[in-house]
């Protein structure tokens, strides 16, 4: 397998490699919708943040936020829209492809630090000046065809160690599900809750601690961070965090299994009882059909939280049947596996 150290490295500037295209400002909210990516300043979902009608880019290309969440570069192979926060990124010498753009998408990505919301990544002269570091071949050219193999070699090898997962989680089979009876339960009922109390995110540091907050996408994860106040530390795992505030995130709920900081938009909910992994993701889809009750402006308060029900499968003797909600979702990660590898045998020759 390739190694980083298998090649010498050269900087180049943005303006020797790439061909940089600015975004257009023309705001979502005036688009219509379609099924064409809206990329925009994100540092998560490909940095794409709706859908509209039509693009204004074409595929393989890079796509890199110079302001909002600085930095971050993602590759984008089908037609895409680049909002006013983005540059789109094409080599001079050759077309991308997705592994090449992968390996530069990294090293692009290594000069965020360098830019914050109040120093822009202005698009001009600073971007082209910009300098990227790049294996070479032996003539001192950047060397597309190692950091296209290098990727190749490191996508195959996970791949493999996935498909390696899903043969051995399919060699036991799911229990069939039998029907049930469903009724209401109070959450207060079911779990003990906190609510969080990082208020001030200015006070943290980076860090390894996982920063959960209100968000809808990524299981709320915000950043890696670390307290420095003693007071305000990690939570437990093995819960389940619920946005009881936040603009489109309010209502949803997160299985945490590991340790983390959070965010005073969001309560963690610990079972009562002693229940598996698997009933708690069945618990937390159960607590997030609840969202459409719930807005920015009218929030899970803790009376709410108090009043709150969930519907859930339950034994004969009207209990939560935690062992049918484990079995449930083992079935849906059973049928998961068996289309991924059903997949992968399509694409091997």
């Amino acid at each position: 397998m390739l190694s980083l150290n298998d090649r010498a490295w050269k900087e180049f500037t943005f303006e020797q490699l790439f061909i940089i295209k600015r975004g257009q400002s023309v705001y979502k909210q005036y688009m219509k919708r379609g099924n064409i990516p809206y990329v925009s300043a994100s540092a998560s979902n490909n940095g794409i943040t709706d859908y509209v009608d039509k693009p204004n880019r074409a595929t393989n290309m890079i796509s890199l936020a110079y302001d909002g969440s600085v930095g971050f570069a993602f590759y984008q192979n089908t037609p895409w829209f680049a909002s006013e926060k983005i540059v789109s990124i094409e080599l001079k010498d050759q077309p991308l492809n997705r592994y090449i753009a992968m390996f530069l998408c990294r090293a692009i990505h290594s000069q965020k630090d360098k830019y914050n919301y109040a120093y822009k990544w202005s698009v001009g002269i600073r971007m082209m000046r910009s300098k990227i570091l790049v294996p070479i071949t032996d003539d001192g050219s950047p060397d597309y065809a190692f950091m296209e193999q290098y990727i190749r070699e490191r996508e195959d090898k996970f791949i493999q160690k996935y498909r390696d997962f899903a043969d051995a989680e399919l060699t036991t089979l799911p229990i069939p599900l039998a029907d049930k009876t469903y009724k209401s339960f109070k959450v207060l009922d079911l779990f003990d809750y906190k609510r969080g109390n990082q208020n001030n995110m200015n006070s943290l540091a980076d860090g390894s601690d996982m920063l959960i907050s209100a968000k809808n996408i990524n299981n709320g994860l915000k950043g890696f961070y670390t307290s420095t106040n003693d007071k305000k530390g990690t939570y437990k795992g093995n819960c389940i965090t619920l946005n009881n505030d936040g603009d489109g995130g309010v209502g949803l709920a997160y299985y945490q299994p590991y340790k983390f900081l959070l965010d005073t938009h969001v309560y963690a909910l610990y079972p009562k009882e002693n229940i598996s992994s698997f009933a708690m993701l069945y618990l937390s889809q159960a607590l997030s059909k609840q969202r459409a009750c719930f807005s920015h402006g009218y929030s899970i308060s803790q009376d709410r939280l108090k009043a709150m029900k969930i519907m859930l499968p339950t034994t004969d003797e009207g209990s939560p049947d935690y062992e049918y909600m484990e079995q449930y979702i083992k079935a849906v990660m059973f049928g998961k596996y068996k289309k991924y590898l059903e997949y992968q045998n399509c694409l091997t020759p």
